[in-house]
């Protein structure tokens, strides 16, 4: 059994980048671990994602919305860690979730955070980050010998256009496009094939796109959330 840390923002995480990953990796016999900035009490995910951005669409699809539900009620859940006290060696994988609400930069510009997922590249073990949580291991310096994708600027700008008369800036948590950020911090870019619409589920991955480099893993948003579960998955021990 490998033991894998999660650390999340205290809110607006992205419910399946969550929840689909501790789903696999717990129905596989891993053990998450997850930790918030100063730990001790449940995170709590983006709400509109549970409810549905914008005229009940552009949330979380009907499965990971349940896998949510049952995340909610795990003891690792109701009882984090503190990630600025977290012994990265103690463990054997890392999952970066992503999210674009504003409670996201507290996970995002963590210097704290960023010192410890140094610490774990540097060991050599899997890692696995998908979306924003791509930011967080560009902005902790890593990624400068790796190949990734990341959230495409496309699907950024898109949601904004579609939302900000209603939500404002909800889709653009930085001025920069996370896309542009990662570029510039990583050795290769891979961005993948367009898509605005099809996600991957838990039977079937053509419509997910990840990124694999040595014991790096990186997936663009919620649609991949599966394949980057399960080639995450394939990096551990048993």
């Amino acid at each position: 059994m490998a033991r894998v840390w999660m650390p999340l923002p205290d809110t607006d995480f992205d419910v399946t980048e969550v929840a689909v990953p501790w789903k696999l990796l717990v129905r596989a016999g891993h053990e998450v671990v997850f930790a918030t900035e100063h730990g001790g009490r449940a995170p709590a995910c983006d709400p509109l994602l549970l409810s549905g951005v914008l005229f009940g669409q552009l949330g979380a699809e009907a499965e990971p919305k349940r896998f949510y539900r049952e995340l909610e009620g795990s003891p690792e859940f109701q009882a984090p860690v503190s990630w600025r006290t977290i012994d990265p060696s103690a463990f054997d994988g890392l999952v970066l979730a992503g999210g674009h609400a504003p409670g996201m930069k507290q996970y995002l510009a963590s210097e704290s955070l960023f010192e410890k997922v140094r610490a774990f590249f540097a060991l050599g073990r899997p890692v696995a980050a998908i979306c924003h949580g791509t930011i967080v291991a560009a902005r902790a310096g890593v990624l400068r010998d790796k190949k990734t994708t990341c959230l495409p600027a496309y699907m950024e700008r898109t949601a904004y256009f579609l939302t900000a008369w209603k939500l404002g800036r909800y889709y653009r948590t930085y001025p920069a496009y996370v896309e542009d950020e990662v570029r510039g911090a990583c050795k290769e870019l891979v961005r993948g094939p367009t898509s605005l619409v099809t996600r991957g589920t838990d039977d079937d991955d053509r419509a997910a796109f990840v990124v694999e480099d040595g014991s790096y893993v990186s997936a663009r948003w919620p649609g991949d959330a599966y394949l980057f579960a399960k080639r995450f998955l394939a990096k551990l021990p048993a």
